[in-house]
Order: C-alpha cells, then sequence, then structure tokens
C-alpha cells in the first residue's frame, strides 16, 4: 500500500513540474524591460494610474489607490521615481520569483541597484510584485 502511494505521488509530481516550471518562469529580457520602462516613464509623468496598472495585485493592496502608490514611491524611492539614467542587468530566479537587476543613477547623481520582483498574471503579463533599492557602492571608472 505504502509502495502505491509513494508511485502516485511520483506520478503526481513527474506530470506537474512541466506546469510548475511554467508559472515559475522567469519574462524574457524585453518583457521585464517593457514592464519596469512603462513604469518609469509613467513616473517621471506623474501619471499615477499608468504607474499603478504596472503593481501586481499584492502592491496594489497595499496601496489601495494610484495617489498613494505614487505618493509612496516619490517618498520612498526617489531613484525610481526620477532616475537621471538607466541600465539594465541581469534576470535571475529566486526563492521569491524571478528577479531583475536595474541600475540607476538619482538626480543627485548617486548610484542604486533597483531588484525588481516579477508576478505572472492570469492572463500571462507580468506585474512588479516587489522592488527593493540598494546603494550602489561599486567605484566607477
Amino acid at each position: 500500500m505504502l509502495r502505491t502511494v509513494f508511485l502516485v505521488f511520483a506520478l503526481i509530481c513527474a506530470a506537474a513540474g512541466p506546469l510548475l516550471a511554467q508559472t515559475s518562469a522567469a519574462p524574457a529580457s524585453a518583457e521585464w524591460q517593457s514592464v519596469v520602462k512603462g513604469q518609469i516613464e509613467a513616473f517621471r509623468r506623474d501619471d499615477g494610474p499608468a504607474a499603478y496598472g504596472f503593481a501586481a495585485p499584492g502592491i496594489q493592496a497595499m496601496f489601495p489607490s494610484p495617489e498613494i502608490f505614487l505618493g509612496m514611491v516619490r517618498k520612498a524611492y526617489p531613484p525610481v521615481y526620477r532616475p537621471s539614467s538607466i541600465a539594465f542587468g541581469e534576470m535571475t530566479q529566486t526563492d521569491h520569483g524571478p528577479t531583475a537587476r536595474v541600475f540607476l543613477t538619482a538626480e543627485d547623481g548617486s548610484n542604486w541597484i533597483a531588484l525588481y520582483r516579477f508576478e505572472r498574471q492570469a492572463d500571462g503579463s507580468w506585474k512588479i510584485s516587489g522592488c527593493q533599492i540598494l546603494k550602489d557602492t561599486a567605484p566607477t571608472i
């Protein structure tokens, strides 16, 4: 009996493997870059509804209106809100999902690394499920 239960469990895991791989796959470079660029361009225009539209449902639940969301980004994420330059790094798979490195220069000239997390939506699109910014302490050349 235990052998049968183990065999059924192994078959279920094998069948679910491709489905799990598909749902956790990272967005293609052009996809995630487009999402980040779109949101940053919306921030530059102070277009709260457009910027809010790039946020995953979990983020929208924490900030229940585009105005509240835009205000939070303006205060807590100035390098993301108004970068003077942006460069895209690599996408990696983490325990929290696909995560991309984005290198930003703030208006004051300071350099930052933004770690954007993404979440695939039911319609197949990708939304930003989180962003952490870190001061870039690497020496400039």
